[in-house]
């Protein structure tokens, strides 16, 4: 006989499995690997961070210049180095050169940007220069899909965007392959990654959700695919979109997670049918410098992997309180940002019993 799980509502879950990773190892037990604690070293000041709505990214240039994505606002806003003030760049509305619905926002190196919504529905791409200068807009074929939703933040599909200046990369699992590449005029140009097995192939809504990622460039070179819900995995790929490993995401605070993981998913109505209701595992993701994948999971713990995929650190964010990413971006300094909250954090690694004044300076100055 199969015992099917049904996945419970959002907020009967997550603050059990939190209490569950939290909970000290009893005497005598020893603990797989040191939690550090990561305390932020700098932060939106209160008069500007409540301006935003729902602050959803928060990426900086070489410049030094944040740009800060607002989904609800409808909005991107541009602040200074000291982060003292805030302009609205990009405005609400359906017509060329503004967003209406937008999804996603991601930062290329060379400052230009690129915004995904979907007026009436239908998904469009608009790349822009730091100025907020239109330089293109494009369609993208279907419709916008939720795949899998936490509460308010909605993942998959043109939520999860990858734009390297060059391409722009989406993980459409519906094409039959895990990473689409586009040009930026909107010319596909590939398509890469095989689709993992899910054993609900038959249901192709929770078959999808599970195929769902975010694609993460690799500064070392390649990219990284990590799956957003289902068994917390990730793979790594070369440049040519060739796999060169896959891992799966473990640890003991974890555990309790995946063991609760459901096997049927209550359904919604949607434009296009019924979908599943599929929760995240996985929230946010992000490469350093180095090539290391650090990996934000739903019960508020960050996973950090080497390049040969080897876990090397298991960290918590705390700002006014503990912070659970659900979008990280590294400045061209290496400090890494996080939302919400447009959070800073020096990622090098601390010093036991050392004052954050000291920490910082251990592993010197960034931005």
């Amino acid at each position: 006989m199969t015992v099917q799980r049904h996945a419970p509502p959002l907020p009967a879950i997550v603050p059990l499995i939190i209490a569950l990773a939290q909970t000290p190892a009893s005497p005598g037990v020893a603990r797989i690997a040191e939690v550090e604690t990561l305390a932020s070293v700098a932060a939106l000041p209160a008069h500007i961070a409540g301006t935003f709505q729902q602050l959803t990214s928060c990426q900086q240039t070489a410049s030094g210049d944040y740009f800060i994505f607002d989904r609800r606002s409808h909005a991107v806003f541009v602040a200074p180095t000291g982060l003292d003030s805030a302009r609205k760049l990009i405005t609400i509305g359906a017509e060329p050169g503004r967003v209406i619905d937008p999804s996603a926002f991601d930062l290329a190196a060379d400052g230009s940007f690129i915004v995904a919504d979907a007026p009436g529905g239908e998904p469009r791409i608009q790349i822009f220069l730091a100025s907020g200068s239109t330089v293109t807009a494009f369609r993208i074929p279907g419709r916008a899909l939720p795949r899998i939703t936490s509460g308010n933040l909605v993942l998959g599909g043109l939520t999860a965007i990858e734009y390297t200046g060059r391409s722009v990369y989406l993980s459409q699992p519906e094409l039959g392959a895990l990473i689409a590449e586009y040009a930026t005029d909107g010319r596909p140009i590939r398509t890469f990654g095989d689709l993992r097995r899910t054993g609900h192939e038959g249901d192709a809504g929770v078959h999808l959700a599970m195929n769902s990622g975010l694609v993460v460039a690799n500064p070392s070179g390649g990219f990284y695919f990590v799956f957003l819900a289902g068994v917390p995995q990730f793979r790594k790929y070369d440049a040519a979109g060739q796999l060169i490993f896959e891992r799966h995401i473990e640890g003991p605070e974890l555990d309790a997670f995946v063991q609760s993981l459901p096997t049927t998913w209550r359904r919604q109505r949607a434009d296009a049918g019924e979908l599943p209701v599929v929760l995240p595992s996985v929230q946010a993701a992000a490469a350093d410098r180095a090539g290391n994948l650090w990996v934000a999971t739903a019960v508020g713990v960050t996973y950090v992997y080497d390049a040969a995929g080897e876990k090397t650190r298991t960290v918590r964010f705390r700002a006014a309180g503990t912070v659970s990413p659900t979008a990280m971006s590294f400045t061209p300094g290496g400090r890494l940002l996080v939302a919400p909250g447009c959070y800073a954090f020096d990622v090098g690694r601390p010093v036991k019993g050392a004052s954050p004044a000291r920490n910082r300076a251990a592993f010197g100055s960034t931005r």
